[in-house]
């Protein structure tokens, strides 16, 4: 099964396995998962760890990202057109950029944010 981790899920995997529910669990380490990461959450891991919010080097994400074996999914325009159907839930930008291309790449997204449950069309594994 292919997913799209949100950042999230991607940081909980990396450092507190104990907070994913056992679904999220159960895909990220099915060998037979593909994971993708939204280059969208790069940047916000980027953002939040140089404003002192949480401390994830680009070291760390890049060797969590080999450890779990993901792919970084690009922001294309096509997810970018997507976003401009989706009904303003909530203001997180980073979310919905995430959701866009979670509904235009027709996968589930593994999140334990209650948000992307508003959206429908999105499929939401937690």
């Amino acid at each position: 099964m292919r997913v799209l981790l949100d950042t999230a899920a991607f940081i909980y995997a990396a450092r507190e396995p104990e907070r994913l529910s056992r679904p999220a669990a159960s895909v990220i380490e099915d060998p037979e998962s593909v994971l993708d990461l939204s280059s969208v959450s790069l940047v916000e891991i980027a953002i939040k760890s140089a404003l002192g919010k949480i401390t994830f080097s680009a070291e760390l994400t890049r060797e969590v990202i080999e450890r779990l074996s993901v792919r970084v999914l690009p922001f294309t325009s096509e997810h970018g057109f997507g976003f401009f159907l989706l009904p303003p839930r909530h203001a997180d930008p980073f979310d919905r950029q995430i959701i866009a291309q979670s509904i235009s790449e027709q996968i589930p997204v593994v999140t334990p944010d209650k948000h992307f449950r508003l959206y429908s069309g999105l499929r939401v594994i937690w």
